[in-house]
């Protein structure tokens, strides 16, 4: 149920995210140009009019065409949406093209299925226009007469429960509902999907709407953060907090205080009573947004905020905010939560059955007789190799009869009885071992499913005839390794420290060039980098990344070498931030001796963030080499 609810609100959302600009052009528009506006002129007061009117419905009914039936579905979409638009042109024909966009696309997906290998020779031109013009037609007509309409009379509903809620001094109450729904990830589905359809005709009738403010004020959450930074215990999560307040009221990203809800998930009342308070403010006071704040942060928000109505959107969140401290710092004093990497996990985890991602079972349904565990990645050069070095040294204690290897995924050895591999290798982990268990991971480093593993595996019994003797077991990989020169693979002018924030591609392309400077490689290694993040992410946990080469680049590389970029503030690969890039280029295993000394820093979290922030060359070289 949650679930379907979930995809639900992610498919909402997604027809009203990639045109929320246009929302926020016409909340610029009107907080400008209207009469009651910072420059009030009749002409450009018009361009709002019919950005509300026209164009927004267009764009949501496009996009939603487009989700479904591709570029046809956008068009037959677009066209349909303007029956539904004329059948009404005093009322915004936002919640119609939710309808009609999926509609459209569904139609002429269904068409064009239907018409797969019948459609006549030297015909495809003329029948593919025409079923667009036909399609978009009927479905014009269709929601001039009935869609409209329609709609037209559940947004009047929706109002006049809005209208009734607030009459009776109840609106605030919808915070009991509104925050418990953000930290389950379905704050798009309500906002994007119930709240900005509504709010966007009030505003068009009475020049703002409080609709807008329900879930984009800031306050909540900030309260909740600036406990933790206050109050927690824990040093690790109260030096996070700091940077999670600036990201979460600057940024509006209010995902990043989700975690700190789940660690101790009481904390949930303070940021419900810090919205409740707010909401009774504005509702007291009258306050409106003319536009989406989105994202929610204080900047949108003031700037979403009608001239004469700025200060009273500021005091409603600081009034958020500091109910929301009060209450929380006194659940974060008196209890005691689970750990901040454990509820980023659980975040992560909720992220993706949101984004109706399945979420991969990770636990081994056999755990006897299990000897060797492969550690797999796509070249079996870095990734699988620090995966296998820093599981091996977790376990070696409790079970020394394991071998814990890597190998590259389609090397994977036969007599293999659990591969751990990405969720991209799966299907070629198991083509090359059938027999063999499969774990699925995000990252090799810090991953709910490793942590699995290991308690699976610590939990069989132990006795004497499974212990062999250290001469008998088979080495480490990290043991075979060619014994080269370790300054000769990290040298000094191969450390970039105190790098400016860049996208993940132009990281890859710094490590990749310096590389090639230094004579490691040659320059095709580079995009064969860029290649390899294609298919899974080089990111490893703890904020490390090791972006390497395809198998196919091994040829490229002139000799084994390994450099440092560092960059303070984080590069995003994906939804988690890499202080640390390594560039790695390796011939055979000489790189493995170094990458087994970094996965030994990585246990020190004192080193591990020392190492994120340092200035020193020196010291760096000192503990890698």
């Amino acid at each position: 149920m949650k679930n379907g609810v979930q995809r639900f609100g992610k498919f909402l959302s997604a027809m009203i995210m990639p045109n929320i600009g246009a929302l926020i052009a016409f909340g610029f528009l009107a907080a400008f140009f209207n009469g009651s506006g910072w420059i009030p002129h009749e002409g450009f007061a018009t361009i709002f009019s019919a950005i509300l009117v026209y164009l927004i419905p267009i764009l949501i009914a496009s996009t939603g065409g487009k989700l479904i039936g591709g570029e046809r579905g956008s068009i037959v979409s677009t066209i349909a949406v303007v029956g539904a638009i004329m059948s009404d042109t005093d009322t915004t024909m936002l919640m119609a093209a939710m309808i009609i966009g999926p509609l459209g696309g569904l139609c002429i997906k269904k068409f064009d299925d239907a018409m797969e290998g019948h459609m006549p020779a030297g015909f495809e031109m003329l029948i593919n226009n025409f079923s667009v013009g036909i399609i978009g037609m009927l479905l014009a007509m269709i929601g001039y007469l009935a869609i409209g309409p329609f709609m037209n009379l559940i947004l009047t509903v929706l109002t006049a429960g809005v209208n009734f809620l607030v009459e009776y001094g109840a609106l605030p109450l919808i915070a009991v509902f509104i925050e418990p729904a953000k930290v389950l990830f379905l704050n798009n589905a309500i906002n994007h999907g119930i709240f900005t359809p509504i709010a966007t005709a009030q505003a068009a009738e009475a020049g703002s709407s409080i609709m807008y403010m329900l879930e984009s004020n800031p306050g909540p959450g900030l309260g909740v953060l600036m406990a933790y930074m206050f109050f927690c215990e824990d040093k690790k999560t109260k030096q996070s907090a700091p940077g999670a307040v600036i990201i979460h009221l600057l940024g509006g990203i209010h995902e990043i205080y989700f975690p700190y809800i789940l660690m101790n998930p009481l904390v949930i009342i303070a940021p419900i009573i810090g919205n409740i308070v707010a909401i009774f403010w504005y509702d007291l006071t009258g306050c409106g947004l003319v536009g989406p704040a989105s994202p929610g942060s204080l900047i949108a928000y003031l700037m979403m905020s009608p001239r004469d109505q700025m200060i009273s959107a500021f005091v409603g969140v600081l009034i958020a905010g500091a109910v929301s401290f009060a209450i929380a710092s006194v659940i974060i004093r008196m209890s005691k939560g689970k750990s901040l990497e454990q509820a980023q996990e659980e975040v992560a985890s909720r992220k993706a059955q949101a984004k109706g991602q399945s979420v991969q079972t990770t636990s081994i349904k056999k755990t006897e007789g299990i000897r060797k565990i492969i550690f797999a990645c796509d070249a079996g050069m870095g990734s699988s190799a620090m995966g296998a070095t820093k599981f091996r040294n977790r376990i070696k204690a409790q079970r020394p009869d394991l071998t814990v290897a890597n190998t590259s995924v389609d090397t994977i050895p036969a007599d293999c009885d659990v591969a751990v591999v990405q969720m991209t290798l799966v299907e070629r982990a198991k083509k090359c071992v059938p027999n063999a268990q499969i774990v699925t991971i995000n990252n090799f480093l810090a991953d709910p499913a490793l942590d699995m593993l290991y308690e699976q595996l610590i939990a069989i019994p132990q006795n004497s005839s499974m212990q062999e003797p250290a001469s008998q077991k088979i080495q480490a990989v990290s043991e075979n390794a060619a014994q080269t020169d370790a300054n000769q693979i990290l040298v000094k002018d191969g450390i970039l420290l105190n790098q400016s924030p860049v996208s993940k591609e132009k990281a890859i392309q710094a490590a990749g060039e310096l590389l090639v400077k230094l004579g490691y490689v040659n320059a095709p290694y580079v995009d064969a980098m860029q290649e390899r993040e294609k298919i899974v992410t080089t990111y490893m946990g703890m904020g490390v990344a090791i972006p390497h080469g395809t198998s196919q680049a091994k040829g490229t590389v002139k000799k084994t070498g390994i450099v440092l970029m560092q960059y303070p503030e984080g590069v995003d690969f994906g939804e988690e931030k890499a202080q640390l890039v390594f560039g790695i280029a390796g011939i055979g295993d000489e790189h493995l001796d170094l990458l087994s000394k970094i996965c030994g820093m990585l246990e020190d979290e004192e080193v591990l963030e020392t190492l994120k922030t340092t200035a020193d060359k020196d010291w760096i070289l000192e503990h890698l080499n």
